[in-house]
């Protein structure tokens, strides 16, 4: 008789890594979203001014 074994809670111990990957993920592209379409030119323009800042060209 063969019996495969497989650790119990594998599957749970990568996710556990995974989600909050994904989770920061999320947080950025929204901090980003609300800064590139701000209504608010204060907030638009330090949007813009930061990623000037770490030279990430944006025009």
């Amino acid at each position: 008789m063969m019996t495969a074994s497989t650790m119990p809670g594998a599957g749970h111990a990568a996710m556990a890594r995974i989600r909050p990957l994904l989770m920061t993920g999320l947080l950025g592209l929204a901090i980003i979203g609300v800064a590139g379409f701000a209504h608010m030119d204060v907030v638009h323009n330090a949007g813009h001014d930061y990623r000037h800042s770490m030279a990430f060209p944006c025009h």
